[in-house]
């Protein structure tokens, strides 16, 4: 990983660590976030045996037939099954595209906030395919660590900028998440790529921080850096990848960049790959004022933005269907 704009960050290491030890941390994060928006993090804490077992579980309900799955169907920012021709996150960018060549099975919040108007929008009750019942207790063990994981990372990030730590989770008391397990099958699913066609666009993220667990493979999560141009995303089987989105790079006045970032479709030479990765996007607390940081630590003053209704405007643009 020598020389590579993502570096491994060990949490156990943070956490036990000197001053002296977390100061040398803090400051390749905040490097490597200046450069390209991702970190690796080891000592997340997650067995691995449960990733495991909900893919198992997800591609069980991948692969039954459209029919089956129908009835789950809902749009982007809903809970259940969104199918093919559902998104193209090339638009979030403002950039047309053909529909990304993906699968999702998708949860969010749903804890209610007794604010009927918020909860209608933001903390409804989530839903699970009754054709695997294991995925549900799995999910909610996994998404119950990624909660707490992220208020950890958003802690470090906080002290990366020499602030106080609870600077950014002082707004995550009650805060919106989502939760995406995205399945993508090979050619013999999806057919070939169109011209521009991917399994996921171009585009950031629009929350504080997106915790991916993945699967490497010939079509997959390629980053963008300016120096570097598109590459594929360094892998390493006891790390979790780390991307900051749209939300927390405007909060740091884009001293830090929102980690650019596609998935490549099927190759060519091994037209049947199917991977699935799972992905917690975490967000803050709804009706935030994301307003950027001054200098020294912002470089961009942005206006400041509702949180929700920024989340809601991205993810209307990437609906298609």
């Amino acid at each position: 990983m020598t020389g590579s704009p993502v570096p491994v960050i060990d949490l156990g290491l943070w956490r036990a660590g000197d001053a002296a030890t977390r100061s040398r941390i803090a400051a390749r994060v905040d490097e490597a976030l200046q450069e390209a928006g991702f970190l690796l993090i080891t000592g997340h804490g997650v067995d691995p045996a449960l990733p495991a077992r909900i893919r198992e579980e997800a591609r069980s309900f991948f692969r039954l037939p459209a029919e089956v799955k129908q009835p789950y169907a809902v749009s982007v920012g809903g809970r259940g099954w969104l199918g093919p021709g559902a998104e193209a996150n090339s638009y979030a960018e403002g950039a047309a595209s053909p529909p990304d060549l993906k699968e999702s099975w998708s949860c969010a919040a749903e804890e209610p906030t007794g604010n009927a108007a918020v909860d209608a929008e933001w903390f409804r009750p989530n839903v699970w395919p009754a054709q695997t019942p294991e995925l549900e207790p799995y999910a909610r063990q996994y998404l119950a660590r990624m909660r707490a994981l992220c208020d950890e990372l958003l802690e470090l990030l906080a002290e990366a900028l020499v602030l106080p730590a609870d600077r950014f989770t002082r707004h995550t008391g009650h805060p919106t998440w989502g939760f995406n397990l995205n399945w993508y099958p090979g050619t013999q699913t999806v057919g070939q790529p169109l011209p521009g066609q991917f399994r996921i666009g171009a585009h950031t993220d629009f929350g504080t921080v997106t915790v991916l667990d993945r699967e490497p493979g010939a079509g997959g999560l390629q980053i963008h850096t300016d120096a570097g141009g598109w590459q594929d995303a360094p892998w390493d089987p006891a790390a979790l990848t780390v991307n900051i989105g749209d939300l927390l790079a405007r909060w740091t006045g884009d001293r830090w960049r929102a980690g650019r970032h596609r998935v490549l479709p099927p190759p060519a030479h091994a037209p049947a790959e199917e991977l699935v990765s799972l992905v917690y996007f975490y967000e803050c607390d709804a009706g935030t004022r994301v307003e950027s940081l001054p200098a020294p630590i912002g470089r961009v003053a942005y206006e400041a933005v509702d949180s929700h209704r920024y989340l809601r405007e991205k993810l209307d643009a990437i609906t298609l269907a």
